[in-house]
């Protein structure tokens, strides 16, 4: 899969960041925002943490790591391992560049798809030029394309079911929190401004191997 970094088209960001919003958006105070909203998502900062988890399989599979040694969920372990078997860490992994904040990647192309096919709202609040949150509105058409990409095909379900375990290791934690949890990773935190995130492959893999040795598989 090429690199979003080098370009990969705005309509595939487009349904991995719907598939994010649907997976994680809450449902307590959609009916606020009208009748055709079903989910909300708060704030930038929570949707880029979990899109890096989405782009980055090897970090992802280290947060499942560590979710396992906390709660001894052996599913996990079964997760993590399927991410390397499949190779994704090498086959579908879309570098982020380091910001100030963290990783970064400028969403508005993407976004402006979904909002463009009804399928996502987005408001602001505070003033022009100086948002304080953005609040993505998930619409009922917008969970209905959801379901029916993931229908169509194997490789649009895997948007889904990625989101959806993603979305069970940020849990409900606001943006900061999940970037501070991914500034844990010296390699991320290492990372010079406005360079690419490294990489943390080989470090999990032997992280893996060690747990499944110690399971005796």
């Amino acid at each position: 899969m090429v690199s979003e970094v080098s370009g990969a088209s705005d309509r595939q960001s487009a349904v991995r960041l719907l598939a994010c919003i649907d997976a994680a958006g809450a449902t307590a105070d959609a009916d606020q925002w009208g009748e055709d909203v079903v989910a909300t998502l708060h704030a930038q900062s929570r949707l880029q943490a979990l899109d890096f988890w989405m782009r980055n399989p090897d970090y992802l599979a280290n947060e499942l790591l560590t979710v396992f040694e906390e709660t001894g969920d052996a599913s996990l372990i079964h997760l993590a391992e399927r991410i390397f078997d499949d190779r994704e860490p090498d086959l579908r992994r879309l570098p982020m560049i380091r910001y100030h904040f963290g990783a970064f990647e400028p969403l508005d192309n993407a976004l402006s798809i979904l909002v463009a096919a009804g399928l996502l709202k987005i408001r602001r609040q505070g003033s022009p030029g100086q948002v304080r949150e953005h609040i993505y509105l998930l619409t009922i058409k917008g969970r209905e394309a959801m379901a029916s990409l993931a229908e169509a095909a194997p490789e649009l379900a895997w948007y889904r079911d990625r989101a959806a375990i993603v979305t069970r290791v940020a849990g409900d934690k606001g943006g900061k929190a999940l970037k501070d949890r991914q500034y844990l990773q010296a390699e991320y935190a290492g990372t010079e401004l406005n360079h690419i995130i490294a990489p943390i492959t080989e470090r999990v893999r032997k992280r893996l191997d060690a747990i499944l040795e110690r399971a005796g598989r």
